[in-house]
């Protein structure tokens, strides 16, 4: 496969430590598309079960589930492992194959409950927030929402690699929404200017930021970014969380879930916080449901002596865990 163009602003030795990796990652990537789909995926999870599985940020997940199970035994938590290891040796081999998740003839490897609500979201002329987690292959989202003809953009995280992010940007925008966001001033704007515009916008909303807000998450205090609750509330977004499901090798189930209704008061911070925290409900439901389905490797609770970097959010901390780690005017969304 085609290593990306060289990235600037970087010296020869990270040029050459990023160019080996992504060397390897493309030569699996390879390997995988000269499969079929199911193949590759079956091959993927195999990968995961057999050596991803036995790799040290196991003892994270180990560590992550027998918090938040304190009542499963541990052959009842190794079952979860092992199957969140293959679903995620699935994920990473199915992602040259992306396009065969596409709707195409009449039998569509996703199957979509929840559209009434997608639907009533679109009445309102506003733009949507689609909420999800690390469900399954978390792909799939905004390549269905592409297919019903949903425009806007996904919020992401770069990868380290930059060729492997530049890889890895080609192929979402490729079968999704043609806009991959970063985080930062420019992305801010952009999701506003998208919303206002009454497009979709995609996040993920999982995984630990420390500007954010100590909500609650499997009854711990979870850093959990504000974004979309600021988002919600300054321009009246709908807030749809939306979760995916494997259910059959490279098939998928995602389900839309009622909408979440922000409720304004005098008391912004307090908002944003009781928006954020029903949104950490909602993940954790699903969770609960099936939680082989999500990705535990995330350092998603804070360490003993971690501290919220932003003003609100140690204002919340003295108050006891809970307050907004964001500006009201959304300038430190993350």
């Amino acid at each position: 496969m085609t290593i990306p163009t060289r990235p600037t602003g970087l010296s020869l030795y990270w040029r050459l430590r990023y160019r080996a990796e992504a060397a390897l990652f493309f030569a699996f990537m390879g390997i995988f598309r000269l499969l079929s789909v199911d193949a590759a995926s079956a091959l993927g999870g195999f990968i995961g079960r057999h050596l991803l599985a036995h790799t040290p940020i196991d003892a994270r997940a180990q560590r992550n589930l027998e918090a938040a199970y304190p009542d499963k035994s541990p052959a009842e938590l190794a079952a979860i492992r092992k199957e969140m290891w293959d679903n995620l040796g699935r994920t990473i081999a199915e992602y040259p194959h992306l396009d065969a998740f596409r709707m195409r003839g009449d039998q569509p490897r996703i199957l979509v409950d929840g559209l009434e609500h997608v639907r009533w979201a679109q009445q309102t002329g506003k733009g949507i927030i689609f909420l999800s987690g690390h469900f399954a292959n978390w792909e799939i989202l905004p390549i269905t929402a592409a297919d019903y003809g949903l425009d806007g953009g996904m919020v992401y995280r770069p990868v380290n690699n930059p060729y492997v992010d530049a890889w890895t940007v080609a192929q979402r925008t490729r079968n999704g929404p043609k806009q991959c966001i970063s985080k930062g001033v420019q992305g801010t704007r952009r999701i506003f200017s998208l919303l206002r515009q009454a497009k979709a916008i995609f996040i993920l909303v999982d995984q630990k930021t420390n500007e954010g807000i100590p909500a609650q998450f499997f009854g711990r205090v979870a850093m959990t970014t504000p974004a979309p609750a600021v988002l919600a509330l300054k321009v009246g977004a709908v807030l749809l969380p939306t979760t995916n499901e494997r259910v059959d090798g490279a098939h998928f189930r995602v389900t839309v879930h009622p909408p979440i209704i922000p409720v304004a008061s005098d008391d912004h911070d307090r908002d944003v916080l009781n928006l954020t925290q029903q949104i950490n409900d909602v993940i954790e439901a699903v969770v609960r449901k099936r939680p082989s389905q999500w990705l535990w490797i995330h350092r998603r609770w804070p360490k003993a002596g971690d501290q919220p970097r932003s003003r609100r959010g140690r204002t919340a901390q003295a108050l006891g865990g809970n307050g907004v780690g964001v500006d009201s005017d959304g300038s430190s969304l993350t």
